[in-house]
């Protein structure tokens, strides 16, 4: 079977099962960034131990795998989150760092790229549970309760299902069209030491089409869903800068790789390479949407 061929196939399955999890919401949701950031923990130390790094693996990919699940508790109110807890993570790695590395095992470089490896592909991912959950829609996000139609068929779909799905589409929406104007144009390179194959022409045309999506997306998906208001010039401006992470999130993963010698994260996912080559961009766009969220949209409950 070709390369083409795995990645349609393993595409066409991971796909619905993205968009199930994301409209369900709930454990669902939490157990999916659970398992993402666990195993993208995991590929970040391959990675790290590449360039010359001993991270604690076991115990940075153990607490990647909880930090969703707790933020999942958190809105459930079986514990509220403090920022106290952050700390606890933070001295439980340094406390771990002196009994496991010691003065000859680079013990500064094992604490930092441990905790990174938990923040970084967890951490920052878990932020598409709190966009799920927003306060700009809490009260109101019930599935059924907003309820629209296409081609005659009604849909209820929870306003947060539809607020998460935004970014996603976005990001989506730059990495298409990133690839298609990029080929078809070529040109200047956009950062020819670190991805050699980007290029700028690619990059204006991916955050053209990201600005499209969101302008279409916010008018005629977001609107009467999740009933949430944006300007025309509210919603070009989110994807314009959902558009800027979503390509520095690539870039950056691509950095991670080229210090670490390794062309993927892992081969995990059959013809796509690992878990951090397929949520990169994301682990910028979604903290950047969350903020977003507070800023642009103003709430319609009509």
């Amino acid at each position: 079977m070709s390369e083409l061929a795995l990645r349609v196939i393993v595409s066409l399955i991971a796909a619905p099962l993205a968009i199930w999890t994301v409209v369900a919401g709930g454990a669902p949701l939490a157990a999916l960034l659970a398992i993402v950031g666990a195993v993208g923990a995991w590929e970040f130390f391959r990675i790290a131990r590449a360039s010359g790094h001993r991270p604690l693996d076991d115990v940075g990919i153990a607490l990647a795998g909880i930090v969703p699940l707790a933020i999942h508790a958190h809105y459930l109110g079986v514990f509220i989150i403090q920022p106290a807890l952050g700390a606890l993570l933070v001295l439980i790695i340094l406390g771990a760092t002196i009994w496991l590395r010691g003065v000859d095992g680079h013990p500064l470089g094992a604490a930092a790229s441990t905790l990174f490896g938990i923040v970084y592909p967890s951490g920052l991912l878990a932020f598409g549970y709190a966009i799920r959950y927003h306060n700009i829609v809490a009260g109101y996000d019930t599935v059924g309760g907003r309820l629209f139609s296409v081609a005659g068929v009604t849909f209820g779909v929870a306003p947060g299902a539809a607020l998460l799905v935004f970014p996603l589409l976005c990001t989506w929406g730059t990495d298409v069209g990133a690839f298609f104007v990029g080929r078809a144009i070529g040109g200047r390179k956009l950062s020819p030491s670190i991805s050699p194959g980007k290029t700028v022409s690619g990059a204006v045309g991916g955050l053209v089409a990201s600005m499209i999506v969101a302008f279409f997306y916010a008018r005629y998906v977001l609107v009467p869903v999740a009933h949430l208001g944006f300007t025309p010039q509210g919603a070009l401006l989110f994807g314009a800068l959902i558009s800027i992470a979503a390509q520095t999130g690539d870039l950056f993963e691509s950095l991670l790789k080229r210090e670490g010698g390794v062309k993927d994260s892992s081969r995990i996912i059959p013809g796509h390479g690992g878990v951090l080559d397929r949520v990169d961009s994301l682990i910028f766009v979604l903290p950047v949407a969350y903020l977003l969220f507070s800023w642009l949209p103003v709430p319609v409950f009509g």
